[in-house]
């Protein structure tokens, strides 16, 4: 069930809420809105009954909730979420489109330095790059781990390129929250309960990537861990599925990226490098993708690509990024979006 707030309702009012809510027996969950808060309700077996709450003037309505991801659906907050990180970045409910980009992983400071030059100058809002790398095989590379994120820390000093970083497991989250601006769960950990519940009492925004083989359905239910556990500041990735084709490295599903911003206030970030993992169809993707609506993207970006320790099949040089970004600046208007003033082209 969700519980509307009438805009008069002062802090005492929704606190009053909450308290019966815990009387009851279930969990609530306040989301503040535009001019209005918002209470969802979790933990009930079955119907709440109405008569309840009937003594509470200052609400205005209660709304049941049809989806099983009640937090996340726009039934429960039908406004965009913005998950603000600071200096201005502002990802999801307004016109504004955020590039992350930047190395599968952080070889060194040299390599990292460069990209963090090259995709700020193009007009990239973050820095993505990898210190602790969940590896298909153990015997690749598995990242410079607390040094890499130290070296992230100071590229993000040196350009003001917030970071986006992976969480690889619990043991090293504290690590790399301490570090990183986005905690980034890959795709192998999209149903890793335990960690979408530790990054959910955690202070840090979320990237939440699609699984493998994850439905829609399935990945609303992994941001609902999250959700349900405080963290409200998640963003959704789609970055390709398994299917049976094996001419490219996944199907990159923007049919589902468009379904989910139908389905949830959450912002839905798109990533075409491990959508095809082909350099040369990247840019075609990220094009399409800008083209749909979505909040941002996520890119991988390399020196040198044939050298990469990591991906470098999928990375696009610091040219081809810049030539896609001009792309994505032309296409954005189309749907009335546009790069953070800082990003876009002088006039």
């Amino acid at each position: 069930m969700l519980i509307v707030m009438k805009p008069s309702a002062s802090s005492e009012d929704i606190a009053r809420v909450v308290e019966r809510i815990a009387e009851l027996g279930f969990r609530a969950h306040p989301i503040p809105g535009e001019g209005r808060t918002a209470i969802g309700v979790t933990g009930n077996k079955g119907p709440i009954a109405e008569e309840w709450f009937e003594s509470f003037t200052t609400i205005a309505q209660l709304v049941r909730v049809t989806q099983p991801f009640k937090l996340v659906s726009r039934e429960v907050k039908p406004d965009a979420t913005i998950v603000d990180l600071g200096d201005g970045v502002r990802i999801g409910g307004s016109a504004t489109f955020h590039v992350m980009a930047g190395p599968c992983s952080v070889e060194s400071q040299d390599q990292l330095f460069a990209a963090a030059d090259a995709v700020r100058a193009a007009g990239a809002t973050l820095l993505r790059g990898g210190a602790y790398k969940p590896r298909t095989s153990p015997y690749e590379f598995q990242g410079l781990k607390v040094d890499g994120l130290k070296l992230l820390a100071q590229a993000r000093d040196r350009t003001g390129l917030k970071i986006v970083t992976e969480v690889k497991d619990t043991e090293t989250l504290d690590a790399v929250a301490e570090h990183a601006d986005v905690l980034q769960l890959g795709a192998r950990n999209m149903q890793n309960y335990s960690l979408l519940e530790a990054v959910g009492r955690s202070h840090r925004a979320v990237l939440l990537k699609r699984g493998l083989s994850a439905t829609i359905k399935e990945v609303l239910m992994a941001a609902e861990y999250i959700y349900s556990a405080g963290n409200t500041n998640v963003m959704l990735c789609e970055r390709g599925i398994r299917t049976f084709e094996t001419m490219t490295r996944n199907t990159l599903d923007l049919g589902a990226a468009a379904v989910l911003q139908e389905m949830t206030h959450l912002p839905v970030i798109v990533d075409p490098s491990h959508g095809i993992g082909i350099r040369r169809h990247v840019p075609a993707l990220a094009r399409a993708a800008a083209a749909l609506g979505c909040d941002g993207l996520i890119i991988e970006v390399h020196p040198d690509p044939d050298r990469a320790w990591s991906d470098g099949q999928q990375s696009l040089t610091f040219a081809q990024f810049e030539a896609l970004m001009g792309d994505v600046r032309r296409i954005l208007p189309v749907v009335g979006r546009e790069l953070p003033l800082g990003a876009r082209a002088p006039s």
